[in-house]
């Protein structure tokens, strides 16, 4: 993916957050899929912008911790109510 893609995607990505953020919706689906939208511009930041798709090792320790933590605050989110 370019440098210009990964930048439409995180502009589309932070449109999408504010628009539900905007929205009156509200509970743990709301939360989820603000969640799922930070983990993807977190993975394109991380493989583009940072460069780690070239370094394969290192994007996998940083796709599990950012997996794991996206799971605890996942789950933060639904316990929350």
């Amino acid at each position: 993916m370019s440098a210009t893609a990964a930048w439409g995607l995180l502009i589309a990505f932070s449109m999408l957050s504010t628009l539900i953020a905007w929205s009156d919706a509200n509970g743990p689906a709301v939360a989820l899929a603000i969640l799922v939208l930070a983990w993807g511009k977190a993975q394109a930041i991380l493989r583009v912008y940072l460069g780690l798709s070239r370094a394969p090792g290192w994007l996998r320790g940083f796709a599990l911790f950012l997996g794991l933590f996206m799971v605890f605050a996942m789950g933060l989110a639904v316990a929350g109510g």
